[in-house]
């Protein structure tokens, strides 16, 4: 297991991140247009931001917005949610305004490339990752219903994260602010009650952060969970890397996925990959039960990569130092989602790494303690950052005689 690898896009985040402050005014009073089987408000047809058609400016928010749906196993039809038609997935992703590109599966999962990023759905287990002015908490209501309408299941568990936005403004609702996408939550009360989970900022709103909501509703042993998620958030990545992604140079998204290496981050996995016009790539990779999956967003004013994989690595260490040697980043953002057990199995701790080397590019530093919470009961989330030394002997000194204890957050 310990030989998956894996990449993803971002650019760089301001000094300050005025969203996580009180937002201004609330959006027009909305106007139903869709109802649940007991009559009650599915969605709501909230007026479109001017954004939505905004003349490209050279600018894209690569980091993604997350959402995990997980159902009780057993519950429903066997296959559970990859019983959902095309016809429901694509009612789903219109509400997130992202469609699907193409599909790989096994007999475990199916992955999706979609337009803005990827979908992954397990039998009991739906994650939608978007990027840019997606807005994924819409389609939470849909995902639901048709769960429940066509495959019978029940929900045990829902994740949403995302990191502090570099271009706040190009957002759209729920997402202009996390007040509002919390208050979006609770505005379907039907689904609200059924959630009631908490809401948790980790790092400093002046700098980068990580917004997560977590609403568990298990009942099964926490013993029995060892589910682990990291997410590599890359920033300015090297100019050398970040042409590769141009169709100019390589036209086909298999070119590119043999020129950059990023083939050699999961051997023997299923790779699906798409490139876009006229430069951006997204990959899924999919082996038994886990996946990998890579977007990259290579404009010079916006520069991301971000990689992400639940595969059960005992260490994380040589899979991060692979993606960074791939993409050469001036910074970069670690976020982990484990369950307490899965955290106990970690044979290596890579939030303990101050200072990082990349042989023949230089030296990452961490620049602050990494932060942690708990939340509902054993999710455990965690977040550092890095950034690429000017003076990597003087740097990796200095940090490392800073203590290695962890900032913990409620």
């Amino acid at each position: 297991e310990d030989q998956l690898r894996g990449v993803v896009p971002v650019p760089p985040s301001p000094p300050l991140d005025a969203e996580a402050f009180p937002p201004g005014p609330a959006p027009a009073a909305p106007t139903p247009v869709d109802m649940d089987a007991d009559g009650s408000e599915l969605d709501e047809d909230f007026p479109d931001d001017e954004s939505v058609d905004r003349e490209y400016d050279g600018t894209f928010e690569g980091p993604e917005k997350t959402l995990e749906v997980c159902f009780k196993p057993g519950v429903g039809l066997e296959g559970g949610c990859r019983n959902l038609p095309r016809a429901s997935l694509n009612r789903i992703l219109t509400r997130a305004k992202c469609t699907i590109m193409s599909i790989v599966s096994n007999s475990h999962l199916d992955a999706y490339v979609l337009s803005e990023s990827s979908l992954f759905v397990y039998p009991y287990k739906v994650v939608l990752k978007t990027c840019g002015a997606t807005t994924l908490l819409r389609c939470l209501p849909y995902l639901l219903r048709e769960a429940r309408r066509y495959c019978g299941c029940e929900l045990e568990w829902v994740g949403y994260s995302r990191k502090n936005f570099a271009y706040p403004t190009q957002q759209l609702f729920p997402h202009t602010s996390f007040n509002d996408e919390m208050g979006y939550l609770q505005k379907h009360s039907k689904y609200y009650d059924k959630l009631s989970g908490s809401a948790h900022i980790l790092g400093p709103l002046t700098g980068d952060h990580w917004f997560v909501y977590v609403a568990d509703k298990s009942e099964r042993p926490m013993e029995m969970e060892s589910d682990r998620t990291i997410n590599i958030m890359m920033f300015d990545m090297h100019e050398d890397a970040a042409q590769m992604f141009y169709k100019d140079k390589y036209p086909t998204a298999e070119e590119q996925t043999m020129a950059s290496g990023i083939n050699m981050l999961m051997p023997g996995a299923q790779i699906d990959a798409q490139c876009f016009e006229p430069c951006g790539y997204s990959m899924n990779a999919i082996q038994h039960d886990s996946y990998s999956t890579i977007h990259i967003t290579p404009e010079s004013a916006c520069s991301y990569a971000s990689f992400e994989t639940n595969t059960k690595l005992r260490s994380y260490t040589a899979l991060i130092r692979n993606v960074l040697q791939l993409f050469r980043p001036r910074r970069f953002v670690l976020t982990m989602f484990a369950d307490e057990a899965g955290l106990a199995s970690l044979s290596e701790d890579p939030f303990e790494d101050k200072a990082l080397l990349l042989p023949r590019f230089g030296m990452y530093i961490q620049r602050n303690a990494a932060s942690n919470t708990t939340v509902e009961v054993d999710t455990v989330c965690r977040m550092g950052c890095w950034e690429l030394s000017e003076d990597p002997f003087e740097g990796g000194l200095r940090d490392m005689r800073q203590s290695t204890r962890t900032h913990t957050v409620s």
